[in-house]
């Protein structure tokens, strides 16, 4: 997935209200962008990183700019922007990338389903294989050299761990895809630590047949692939 147009760099002064962050450009002038990221970003927004950014035409937009990346002063390059998680797996999915998911007929996304009112990343239909509802996660907490997923408490991703569950109850692969969008990280685990919920749902979900994958992706300003 390249990046296009072309990313730009600021430097980062501090993010704030979740969806906000204070940037100096590389002509020096200071403005705020969007950032496209519900968590804690732990490690990911310190105040003095390169921020690499894209740049929206959309006349309506308050804040043009959207934080991508993060490179770190420990040479590590993050996405930092979730989004783009589902949009790599299913570059991935399309490309037959991902061993586990192929076979196929037909992708849909964001697709209604379960018992408490969600929507599956990537729904996977026809072919030979059941039906395989999958559910994907951007892991960038990086901590004592061990990545981990979630990096604050999920709500959201305990009640998705538990409709995967009931996929396969039903017949259907149920299937969590860890995409590492951090270039310093090369295993992922539950956050027990964080979120001690998640952590006991997420083993709850391997021992009823939910299907834990991890992709790894090489991240620069150009392209994530």
């Amino acid at each position: 997935m390249k990046f296009t147009p072309p990313l730009n760099k600021a430097t980062l002064i501090k993010r704030y209200k979740r969806f906000l962050a204070d940037v100096t450009l590389s002509d020096g002038t200071e403005t705020t962008i969007h950032v496209a990221n519900t968590g804690a970003m732990t490690g990911c927004a310190t105040p003095g990183d390169t921020v690499w950014y894209s740049t929206s035409d959309n006349k309506k937009r308050k804040y043009p700019f959207s934080w991508e990346l993060t490179e770190t002063n420990a040479g590590h390059f993050i996405c930092v922007n979730t989004i783009r998680a589902n949009s790599v797996i299913e570059v991935a999915v399309n490309n037959g990338k991902i061993a586990e998911l192929v076979g196929y007929d037909s992708l849909t996304r964001e697709v209604k389903y379960g018992d408490e009112n969600s929507k599956i990343d990537i729904l996977l239909s026809g072919g030979l294989q059941p039906d395989a509802y999958v559910e994907v996660k951007s892991a960038t907490l990086l901590e004592g050299g061990q990545g981990y997923f979630p990096d604050t408490v999920t709500l959201r991703g305990q009640k998705h761990l538990r409709e995967l569950i009931a996929v396969v109850e039903r017949g259907y692969r149920g299937v969590l895809v860890f995409a590492v969008l951090h270039s310093g990280i090369d295993s992922v685990k539950a956050a027990a630590h964080i979120d001690a919920k998640y952590a006991e749902i997420f083993e709850q979900a391997k021992t009823a047949g939910v299907e834990v994958l991890t992709y790894f992706a090489k991240i620069s300003p150009e392209q994530i692939k």
